[in-house]
C-alpha cells in the first residue's frame, strides 16, 4: 500500500505496465471509434477514406474523430490506470484545485517566455543533418501534418473559431497531459524519485508521439515546460491550462491572420533566430523561480495538512 486510497497489491511499477496495456487497447478502441464515425459521417468507404480525409467536405468528420480518438488513446487508459490503483483515481492523476490565481498568471508569463526557445529549437532541429532519402521521408510526414492542420484550423467565423479551439486547443490539453504528466510523468517519478528522469523521459515520448521530425526539438522543450509545471506543484489542472495557453495562441493567430487574407502557413510561422533561445532560457529560469515559489508559499495555505502527509508517506 502506498498510502490509505491505494488498492491492495498495487504499485507504481504495476502501474506503468498497466498503462502501456491500456496504451495498446486504447489504440485499438480509438482507431476502431474512428473508423464508426467516420462510416456514419460520410458513408465513405474504408478503401478510400485516406485520400478523402483531405476532402474539405469532410471536416467535421476529421474533426470529431480528432476528438474520440485522442480521447481514447489518451485519457482513457490514463484513467483506467488510475483507478486499478487507486480509489480515487483523478486524485492520483493531479486533478486538484491546490493552486492559486498568482499561479495561474505565472503559467501564462511561462507559455509567452517559452516561445523563443521553443522557435529556436525549430531553427536548430532544421540545421541537424540527414541523408536525403531520410530528408524527403520527414518533409513528406511535415506535409501531411500541415494539411491535416490546414483542414482542422478552416476558421472563418466567430462559431468555427470557438469550434477550433475545442478540437485544437482545449480537448489535446486536457487528454494529452492526463497521460504524459498525470500518469506518465508522475508514474516515472515515483518510481525514480528523479523528477529531471521522469520530465525527461517523458518529454521525449511526448514529443516523439506526435510524429513530427522538424518539430521533435521545441516539443521536447515544451513538454519540460509543461513537466515543470505539473512537477511543482502536483497539480494537472496548470499543466493542462499551460498546453491549453499554447494552443489557443496558435489557434487564435490562425483565425486572425485568415481574416486578414493571410496563409495558414505564415500564421504557423513560430520560429525565432537562434540567439532568441539564450534569453527565452533566462527567462524561464527566472520566472520558474517565482513559480516555484509561489507553489511553495500556497502549499502551506491550499493544501490540507492530511492531504501532505499522504502524499508524504507513500514507500517505494
Amino acid at each position: 500500500m502506498y498510502d490509505i486510497y491505494s488498492r491492495p497489491g498495487t504499485s507504481y511499477g504495476r502501474g506503468l505496465i498497466i498503462l502501456l496495456a491500456m496504451l495498446a487497447m486504447g489504440l485499438f478502441l480509438g482507431g476502431a471509434v474512428s473508423l464508426l464515425v467516420w462510416f456514419a459521417m460520410t458513408g465513405k468507404g474504408l478503401e478510400s477514406m485516406e485520400a478523402d480525409m483531405g476532402n474539405p467536405a469532410f471536416i467535421n468528420a476529421l474533426r470529431v474523430i480528432q476528438l474520440v480518438s485522442t480521447f481514447f488513446i489518451f485519457f482513457v487508459p490514463s484513467v483506467i490506470m488510475a483507478y486499478i490503483l487507486s480509489k480515487k483515481p483523478f486524485r492520483l492523476l493531479g486533478f486538484n484545485f491546490y493552486f492559486s490565481s498568482r499561479q495561474m498568471g505565472m503559467v501564462a508569463l511561462i507559455m509567452l517566455a517559452s516561445l523563443p526557445l521553443v522557435g529556436a529549437l525549430g531553427e536548430l532541429n532544421k540545421l541537424i543533418p540527414v541523408g536525403k532519402e531520410l530528408e524527403l521521408y520527414f518533409k513528406q510526414m511535415e506535409d501531411r501534418y500541415s494539411d491535416t492542420v490546414k483542414l482542422l484550423a478552416n476558421i472563418n467565423s466567430p462559431g468555427a473559431y470557438i469550434l477550433s479551439l475545442l478540437i485544437m486547443a482545449i480537448a489535446p490539453a486536457i487528454f494529452e497531459e492526463t497521460l504524459f504528466r498525470g500518469a506518465l510523468q508522475n508514474l516515472l517519478q515515483k518510481i525514480s524519485n528523479n523528477p529531471w528522469i521522469s520530465i525527461g523521459v517523458t518529454s521525449i515520448i511526448f514529443s516523439a508521439i506526435h510524429m513530427s521530425y522538424y518539430g521533435f526539438l521545441p516539443r521536447v522543450a515544451l513538454g519540460v515546460v509543461l513537466g515543470l509545471l505539473f512537477h511543482f506543484t502536483g497539480s494537472l489542472w496548470l499543466a493542462i491550462m499551460g498546453h491549453f495557453f499554447n494552443n489557443a495562441l496558435v489557434v487564435t493567430q490562425i483565425y486572425i491572420y485568415t481574416r486578414q487574407g493571410k496563409s495558414v502557413e505564415e500564421a504557423m510561422n513560430e520560429t525565432f533566430p537562434i540567439w532568441w533561445g539564450l534569453i527565452g532560457i533566462a527567462a524561464l529560469v527566472v520566472l520558474f523561480k517565482f513559480y516555484r515559489e509561489f507553489a511553495a508559499q500556497d502549499r502551506k495555505t491550499l493544501v490540507p495538512a492530511e492531504t501532505v502527509a499522504l502524499e508524504d508517506q507513500w514507500m517505494t
